[in-house]
């Protein structure tokens, strides 16, 4: 085996041995000024981006995305339409699932005696869930609020930027439904998780 042994600028050497094994392989070394690091030592990498080959442990936490919105959002309409709440997250790995956490703050009704609401979470256009099918508001035209919330695993198959949103609808079509009253603050957090 051949080695070559550099020595050190005060004291010590530092070996460089080839393999024990039949063929050869090229070590390219980087033109800057740069250090090595080792596959049994304790290093600290920067400025590096992770091949479509690299695995991590199923369950891993790849990346999180957090957005809130704080807007009151007024309907009347049984039309489907959105809160303002929306998050979105570019998946490194088309495998990952997107682990979505919504909190759908300051829901509630006014100006009816019964209202329900609808709350629906999308990935771009695509309705993935109903949270609530039936948020029911009745005994009077007072003004009611309540918060909903959900935790959806999705699969998005994709290494493309993908939004999630929330959408509400006032299923009485009368009267007023409304997300975030007086400003409360909705939230939707995204978590990328290995498979």
């Amino acid at each position: 085996m051949a080695d070559i042994i550099v020595a050190g600028n005060t004291s010590g050497s530092i070996t460089i041995s080839a393999p024990l094994v039949a063929g050869s392989g090229t070590l390219t070394l980087p033109t800057g000024t740069d250090t090595l690091i080792g596959k049994a030592t304790t290093d600290t990498l920067t400025n590096k981006t992770l091949g479509a080959g690299t695995v991590f442990p199923a369950g891993a936490v790849l990346q999180v995305v957090s957005s809130t919105y704080g807007t009151q959002v007024t309907l009347g309409a049984v039309t489907l339409t959105d809160t303002g709440l929306t998050a979105s997250i570019t998946p490194k790995f088309s495998t990952s699932k997107i682990l979505v956490i919504v909190s759908q703050n300051g829901v509630g009704q006014a100006g009816a005696s019964n209202i329900n609401l609808t709350l629906k979470l999308l990935r771009n256009s695509t309705s993935l869930i109903n949270f609530e099918n039936t948020i029911a508001f009745t005994g009077g035209a007072t003004n009611l609020r309540c918060a909903s919330s959900t935790n959806y695993l999705d699969s998005p198959a994709t290494t493309s930027a993908t939004t999630y949103k929330t959408q509400f609808a006032n299923n009485a079509g009368t009267g007023s439904a409304y997300v975030q009253a007086g400003s409360e603050t909705s939230t939707i957090t995204l978590m990328e998780i290995a498979v």
